[in-house]
């Protein structure tokens, strides 16, 4: 069995409208709560970290699975909403909503075809974050699939 091992380090100078660091091997940000909460909107924040985490695992995800069988999009890119819901004070993390546009060659066969639409879902499925928040955030997909 592998393991891969990540790590991060957090700086935070104190109150709730401060803004701190956040520094990992290849990401160096800013910290802070967004604007849409009452905070600074400096640099990235936790809600758009998730977001980040899921929609790129998924697309990664896809694209190896796609790779796989020989499928080569001409365009692949991904537009994702995270829905944060507030009730009674309390911040949950309700939904991430994916939606894939892939634009494929006309040359591709019906099987072809039809094996992208079945990847574009087993990707959410397959990936490792989408298993991580399973059963705590809903997860939807709404994919857009060109053929030119």
């Amino acid at each position: 069995m592998a393991e891969h091992h990540f790590h991060l380090k957090a700086d935070w100078p104190g109150g709730r409208n401060d803004v701190g660091t956040l520094t990992a091997d290849r990401l160096h940000t800013k910290i802070s709560i967004p604007p849409e909460m009452n905070g600074p909107g400096v640099g990235t924040n936790p809600d758009e970290m998730l977001l980040g985490a899921a929609a790129t695992c998924y697309i990664i995800t896809l694209a190896a699975m796609l790779e796989r069988k020989g499928i080569t999009p001409l365009s692949l890119s991904l537009d994702s909403e995270g829905v944060v819901d507030v009730t009674n004070g309390v911040f949950t993390y309700k939904k991430i909503i994916h939606r894939p546009l892939l634009e494929l060659d006309r040359t591709l066969t019906d099987q072809q075809l039809d094996t992208v639409e079945i990847l574009v879902e087993q990707a959410e499925k397959s990936c490792m974050i989408s298993r991580a928040i399973q059963g705590n955030v809903e997860l939807e997909l709404d994919p857009i699939i060109n053929v030119k």
